[in-house]
């Protein structure tokens, strides 16, 4: 839900205008407005030595990794080069061209090396190890059988005197390295105190003058739970201020207020935009369907249990991901006990194992159902249904804010879908199932649909012309006709991204048999090679989808259907 507000105003001389900034920052409860860009010459000064520190930690972190990784990239190319170079010795090509020798180098297998070749052309073995053997013919060479190999462009000693010489340099770089990194959080520290004195800077400047500069005029939100002990705070101090509740004109800052599982899914309604102060707070509805849209994109249980134990492996890390490490066990625990549905485990259908309880086997949704004299997937079912129920939702909070906003009587349009919708859906699921008869769903049907036509078509705005009403509701069936199916249908991705993740699994399960075999000794490495980097391989794919399209789902469908718009700013109190 969204925290109401109180609107506050300080008016106070100019001279205590930064002891009761530096006081609201130790607070760090009251959003002062205030300017997100340079304003003058001293916050510009701020903002130059904020990104200043933050290019040189990104040259030392990036200069780390091209410098150290060109650096190890030649000493390996020198290493082969002397490994090569070894073999023929340590031998100066001037000299030898001095003596008039002219060496051609070969090297092939021992079973090729003919015997009778030293007996036809001048040949010296230089070296022979490994089934291989090193040799030179001196002087002509014309008709011997063999491809030269690569000649030795220097003799090793000299290479390996050049990979010392890079071992040094990678040493001392190193050294370096580690002396400049043990700055970084100093320097990050240095960087949050500017940003912090920044911060403060811009809400001193935002405050207005008045009585000829000798007074300063501020304005600020906090929670309303904060007002007894800033009231406390405001009469210990030499100012005037003036508090009243917040007001949607007023455009005050959103906090969110969210019990302990919904609030792991903040960060997601913060991606797509904070709610309006009189918008609704739509991160409850996250949490449910985007677990659940998450969990069935996923499908397979042992998969779950992999993304819970990397939230629990990241609980005491810093950073990044590091922060959202309960999420990431909520969403392990969800895909856990929405596979074990879904009969998937790392690959394998759980409804076809001897080895599975027979209760466990009874909860899954497995198999096909048919409808019509057709068979369809019981899992894309229930994906369509949980799609309906989910813009169902949807339209009924659209209906609940159209109403709170702009009254009943301007709501009627958004009632009357809402109810057409909502209604057939409930009517169709008495019906179907033959709860009630065929001619009283029929009737139902028929009945609420002449009644919510009269909302739709002709009251949708209460006291506006009619011919205006009903235009507005014919362009709004069109709207309705030509996007609400697609809507539902979009829903059928929940089914196959668990579908093809499934699958997937169960390929690299099938390839991993297939090298087994039924005999295995050493085909054991090359199965467990398979099985853990085609189910790592796997898990990362489906991680990714099952991120996005859930997302998609409730940033699109839902959010377009229930009038979401997420146009608000996120409080960002003042604060050390």
């Amino acid at each position: 839900m969204i925290e109401k507000m109180t609107k506050y105003s300080w008016i106070l001389i100019n001279s205590d205008k930064d002891e009761f900034l530096e006081r609201l920052r130790e607070l760090g409860i009251v959003d002062i407005k205030r300017s997100a860009k340079p304003v003058d010459e001293h916050s510009e000064n701020l903002i130059s030595r904020i990104e200043g520190i933050k290019a040189r930690i990104s040259e030392l972190e990036r200069a780390f990794d091209d410098t150290l990784t060109s650096l190890l990239s030649k000493k390996e190319e020198l290493t082969k080069e002397c490994a090569w170079a070894k073999v023929w010795g340590d031998f100066d090509s001037s000299k030898l061209a001095e003596l008039g020798l002219d060496l051609h180098f070969y090297c092939c297998k021992k079973e090729i090396f003919n015997p009778e070749w030293p007996e036809q052309f001048p040949i010296q073995i230089v070296e022979s190890t490994q089934g291989l053997v090193w040799f030179v013919v001196v002087g002509d060479n014309d008709g011997f059988p063999l491809k030269q190999t690569t000649k030795p462009e220097r003799p090793y000693t000299e290479v390996d005197a050049e990979i010392q010489a890079v071992d040094a340099q990678i040493a001392a770089y190193r050294e370096k390295l580690a002396e400049e990194s043990r700055n970084i959080p100093a320097m990050k520290e240095e960087m949050a105190v500017l940003q912090s004195d920044f911060s403060l800077y811009l809400a001193s400047l935002k405050g207005s003058d008045a009585a000829e500069g000798f007074l300063t005029v501020f304005e600020g939100f906090a929670p309303q739970t904060e007002d007894a002990q800033l009231k406390e705070v405001f009469d210990s101090m030499a100012l005037v201020w003036t508090a009243d509740a917040a007001s949607v004109e007023d455009n005050p800052p959103i906090k969110l207020r969210n019990n302990s599982f919904s609030k792991q899914f903040e960060t997601l309604t913060e991606m797509y935009g904070m709610p309006s102060y009189n918008e609704f707070d739509p991160t409850i509805f996250l949490s449910i369907f985007f677990l659940l849209f998450f969990s069935m994109c996923m499908g397979d249980a042992g998969y779950g249990l992999v993304l819970m134990l990397v939230g629990f492996l990241m609980r005491k890390k810093e950073g990044g991901l590091a922060k959202l490490w309960r999420l990431i066990m909520i969403l392990g625990a969800g895909t856990f006990v929405v596979g074990i549905v879904m009969g998937g485990f790392f690959g394998i259908d759980l409804s076809q194992q001897k080895w599975v309880p027979g209760f466990l086997k009874k909860i899954m949704i497995t198999g096909d159902v048919t409808i019509a004299g057709s068979a369809y997937a019981k899992q894309m079912i229930l994906a369509l249904g949980i799609g309906v129920v989910h813009i169902c939702l949807a339209l009924i909070m659209k209906a609940v804010w159209a109403v709170r906003k702009e009254g009943f009587k301007n709501s009627l349009g958004a009632i009357g879908w809402t109810l057409l919708i909502v209604g057939a859906v409930v009517i169709l699921s008495l019906g179907l199932p033959g709860l009630i008869s065929e001619s009283a769903m029929k009737w139902l049907i028929v009945g609420s649909a002449a009644v919510c036509a009269l909302g739709i078509f002709l009251f949708r705005k209460w006291g506006r012309n009619p011919l205006l009403n009903i235009g507005s509701g014919l362009w709004d069936t069109y709207s309705m006709a030509s996007g609400l199916m697609g809507d539902v249908l979009s829903y059928i991705r929940l089914y196959a991204l668990g579908l093809s993740g499934g699958m997937l699994g169960s390929t690299f399960n099938m390839m991993g048999g297939m090298v087994l075999g039924d005999n295995p000794t050493w085909q054991w490495v090359p199965f467990v090679l398979i099985i853990i980097f085609g189910h790592v391989l796997n898990i990362a794919m489906s991680c990714l989808g099952a991120f996005v399209h859930p997302l998609r789902l409730n940033f699109v469908e839902f959010f377009k259907n229930s009038s979401y718009e997420g146009a608000g700013s996120a409080f960002n109190p003042i604060k050390k």
